[in-house]
């Protein structure tokens, strides 16, 4: 009877190794961004590593609610999704654990990572204006601010309110110049709409393209997937406020969720994911800008051209997120 307890015990940490290497093996993310972005990195990852990354997609609410139901029986180790907004959203429904890395803070740049260390920026996108380059110069433009002008009356397209893009360009110009002045300029935004609001930004796109409106407010990676399908597209974009702060720069990031079941390996696939093998698959698949700034941009991204980007912090469109949308309703942008 005795003599069985060692064989017992043996089989049991035997059990319990195996338990852990299995552990080890695998990380389970809940992302917002679609197959074909994240699949190719993290089938990179497993080729590199060994280590198998499980995910499934959906849209960011659904995802950070389910997290948030699921607490302690949780599955997923990480969540990836767009916008600092959403971000600091999933932050506030206490989903995600904050850690510290040396190299996650080597490579992504403060203002893209949450103060508490909750999430990180994986990529950028610029926020930008597009133009028509048959009926505007690029020497008429200026700002985001002066598209409020008179002279862009009937030539303005802008996406919809509701989505977190524009909530977050919104968050941004109350921090800039306060709320009384940034409800002014949205004021101008909406009075100078050509349209009604679009329900994404290729379709903005594809309206100044065949002359609908002349100049709109879009992300970049969007222009890029446009303009390889149609290398003739007769939209370019334009760095605004070079002369102050810069153009608006928002991302697509990453966190650990609280109860995640394996948090060892979670966390070397955030670090792995900020270094330059993953930053050029971003990059080259989506017409990201690279969050870690050692990496540059796809060739075709870099043909058009550099630009001096806003300094604020992203998680600014999160604290000033509900300020936003008061005032988009307030102004009537839909």
């Amino acid at each position: 009877m005795f003599g069985r307890k060692p064989f017992l015990t043996a089989l049991v940490l035997g059990f319990a190794a195996v338990s852990a290497q299995a552990a080890a093996d695998e990380v389970v993310v809940y992302s917002s961004r679609i197959d074909e972005l994240i699949k190719p990195v993290f089938d990179a990852y497993k080729a590199e590593t060994g280590v198998t990354v499980k995910f499934i997609t959906d849209k960011e609410a659904p995802l950070m609610q389910r997290i948030k139901a699921e607490g302690e029986n949780g599955v997923a180790d990480l969540l990836i999704t767009v916008d600092g907004g959403n971000l600091w959203q999933a932050e506030q429904m206490g989903i995600l654990q904050p850690f510290k890395s040396k190299v996650v803070e080597q490579n992504i740049p403060s203002q893209y990572r949450s103060s508490t260390a909750s999430w990180t920026g994986l990529s950028l996108r610029a926020r930008t204006i597009f133009y028509s380059t048959e009926r505007v110069q690029p020497s008429e433009l200026s700002t985001y601010e002066a598209l409020a002008d008179s002279e862009w009356e009937g030539r303005l397209c802008l996406r919809t309110s509701k989505k977190v893009y524009n909530q977050s360009l919104t968050a941004t110009l109350i921090e800039t110049h306060g709320a009384a002045k940034a409800e002014q300029i949205l004021q101008g935004w909406v009075n100078n709409l050509a349209t009604d609001p679009f329900s994404d930004d290729i379709a903005l796109l594809q309206a100044i393209d065949a002359g609908q409106c002349d100049v709109g407010i879009a992300n970049t990676y969007y222009y890029g997937r446009l303009h390889r399908q149609n290398p003739n597209l007769k939209v370019q974009p334009f760095w605004p406020n070079q002369n102050d702060r810069g153009v608006h720069v928002n991302l697509s990031g990453i966190g650990l969720t609280l109860h995640a079941p394996h948090p060892e390996a979670a966390k070397k696939l955030i670090e792995w994911m900020t270094g330059e093998h993953a930053q050029r698959i971003f990059a080259d698949t989506n017409q990201e800008y690279p969050a870690n700034p050692s990496v540059p941009p796809s060739e075709e991204v870099a043909s058009w051209g550099g630009f001096k980007a806003d300094t604020i912090p992203v998680e600014v469109a999160g604290l000033r997120q509900a300020e936003a949308i008061r005032m988009m309703d307030r102004v009537g942008w839909n």
